[in-house]
C-alpha cells in the first residue's frame, strides 16, 4: 500500500459514530509465532496492518514455516519446535524490534544459525536485554557490541532452562525467553522487574500450555517442548491504536466516537486511567473474551482537560505521543515521569514529542526520563514525524483538533504499523 510523504488536515474535525481499529499489533506477532510452533493448520484474521508484522511472517517463511494469504489474514501450516529450518539468509526484521526480539527465542533452542538484522533505526536499538537472558537459558548470542546491538547472531541448541531474571520490565523480551523456555528440558522461572504486557501468557494458556503465575513477578514454565495446537483467532482491535482515535475525541470539539472490538487487556489500557485522570469522557466495557483475552468497546467524547502527572509502565510506553497531545490541550502541566524508554524507541521520543510541541506553541521541558507540558492553545503548522509512526499519528490527530491548515511531513512513517489512519481518521469524521 502507499503512503503519501506528507499529510494535510484542515481543522478542527468532530469524530462522530462507530469505527474499528486495526488488529492488535503485538497480538498478532505472536499469534504467527505460536502458530509456528503450533502442530496443524492455524487460521489467523484480522492482523494488524503495516510491516512490522509481515517482517514476522516473512521471516517464519524463512525458517521453513508454510505462512498462505495476506493482509489481514493467512494461515499458518506449523509443524511444532521441530519442523523449524534454518534460514538461507540473513532476516531482515525491518523496523520491527518485536520481530527480531522475539524471533531470536523462537530460534534459540533449534540447533542452526539464525542471523537477525534491520533498518538503521533498528540497528541503534538495544538488544543485550533480550540476549543476556537467552544466554542464560544456554544459547549462544552474540552481536555488534557483544550483542547489544543488531545484527544479532544466535546458535541454537539445547537450552538448560532454570531460573532467568529479566533486566528489564519488557512483553518482548519476556515472550523472547517464554518461546526460548518451551524448547528447554528442564522447567524454567522467569522473574520480571516490573510488569509487562502478557499477552504470551494468555495465549499459551488458553491453550492449554502450563504456565504457572508463581507472584507478580515470577513465571513458571515446565519443560519438555509442550505440544501447541493449532487454532482459529479473530485478532482484537489494537487499543495502542484506538488510544490516538480516543484522544482526537478528546480534544476535538463536537466528538463522540465509539471503538469497536478492541482488546482490553488491562496491562494495556493505562492510557484510558491517565485520560480519566485528566477529566476525560471516556469509558472501556469488556463484552467477551477471546483467546485469553477480554474484548469490548471504548467509548470517547469531547471535554475540558486538565493536567496530570503520567509515570507510565512498560504497557503504557507506545501511547505517549497521544497523550501528549492530551496534555497540550489540557488546563495546567502535565509531568511525564520514570520514562526513559521513550529515548530508544523508533525516534528519541522524549525530544521528538517536546520538538513538535513546541511547534504548536506549547511549552515543554525535557530531562533524561521524561517532559513537563504547559498545556494551553496550541496552534496549526508544520509538523514532521521523525520517522517514527506514532509521532506521525500524534501529529495528524493535533491538526484534526486546531484551527487552520497543518501539514505533517514524513507521513509515510506511518505503513510501519497503521497505513490507512490517514482514511480512518477521514471516516471517523466524515471528510
Amino acid at each position: 500500500m502507499t503512503v503519501t510523504a506528507e499529510l494535510v488536515l484542515a481543522g478542527p474535525r468532530p469524530l462522530r459514530g462507530t469505527m474499528r481499529v486495526p488488529g492488535e499489533k503485538g497480538i498478532s506477532h505472536r499469534a504467527l509465532l505460536v502458530a509456528a510452533l503450533a502442530d496443524g493448520r492455524t487460521r489467523l484474521r484480522g492482523l494488524a496492518p503495516g510491516d512490522d508484522v509481515a517482517r514476522t511472517a516473512a521471516a517464519l517463511e524463512q525458517l521453513g514455516v508454510g505462512v498462505r494469504g495476506g493482509g489481514s489474514e493467512c494461515v499458518v501450516r506449523g509443524a511444532g519446535a521441530y519442523g523449524l529450518r534454518e534460514p538461507g539468509g540473513v532476516v531482515d526484521c525491518g523496523n520491527s524490534g518485536t520481530t527480531l526480539r522475539m524471533l531470536a527465542g523462537l530460534v534459540a533452542g533449534r540447533p542452526f544459525l539464525t542471523v537477525l538484522t534491520g533498518d538503521e533505526s533498528l540497528r541503534a536499538r538495544p538488544m543485550a536485554r533480550v540476549a543476556e537472558p537467552l544466554r542464560a537459558l544456554g544459547a549462544f548470542v552474540d552481536g555488534r557490541d557483544g550483542g547489544r546491538l543488531a545484527p544479532l547472531v544466535v546458535r541454537g541448541g539445547t537450552l538448560t532452562g532454570g531460573r532467568v531474571e529479566l533486566p528489564v520490565a519488557s512483553g518482548q523480551v519476556k515472550t523472547a525467553v517464554l518461546l526460548a523456555a518451551l524448547q528447554t528440558e528442564a522447567g524454567t522461572e522467569i522473574v520480571e522487574p516490573g510488569p509487562s504486557r502478557d499477552h504470551t501468557e494468555r495465549m499459551l494458556g488458553a491453550l492449554g500450555v502450563a504456565i504457572d503465575r508463581i507472584d507478580e513477578r515470577t513465571l513458571r514454565l515446565p519443560g519438555g517442548l509442550p505440544v501447541v495446537p493449532a487454532f482459529e483467532l479473530d485478532v482484537p482491535g489494537d487499543p495502542s491504536s484506538a488510544a490516538f482515535f480516543a484522544v482526537a475525541a478528546c480534544v476535538t470539539p463536537g466528538s463522540r466516537l465509539t471503538i469497536e472490538d478492541v482488546c482490553l487487556n488491562p496491562t494495556r489500557l493505562g492510557w484510558v486511567d491517565v485520560l480519566r485522570a485528566m477529566g476525560a469522557r471516556i469509558t472501556a466495557e469488556p463484552t467477551e473474551e477471546r483467546l485469553g483475552e477480554p474484548v469490548g468497546v471504548i467509548t470517547a467524547e469531547a471535554g475540558p482537560l486538565t493536567g496530570t502527572t503520567i509515570a507510565p509502565d512498560e504497557g503504557m510506553i507506545d501511547e505517549i505521543p497521544a497523550l501528549a497531545i492530551a496534555a497540550a490541550f489540557a488546563d495546567g502541566v502535565t509531568e511525564v515521569r520514570d520514562a526513559s524508554e521513550l529515548r530508544v524507541k523508533e525516534s528519541d521520543r522524549i525530544g521528538t514529542i517536546s520538538q513538535e510541541l513546541s511547534q504548536m506553541g506549547i511549552g515543554v521541558e525535557t530531562r533524561a526520563d521524561g517532559l513537563t507540558i504547559r498545556g494551553g492553545a496550541p496552534r496549526a503548522g508544520l509538523f514532521k514525524s521523525h520517522g517514527d509512526h506514532r509521532i506521525a499519528m500524534a501529529a495528524a490527530i493535533a491538526a484534526n483538533a486546531l484551527d487552520g491548515e497543518s501539514t505533517v511531513r514524513g507521513w509515510g512513517a506511518v505503513a510501519v504499523s497503521y497505513p490507512d489512519f490517514a482514511d480512518d481518521l477521514a471516516a471517523a469524521t466524515g471528510a
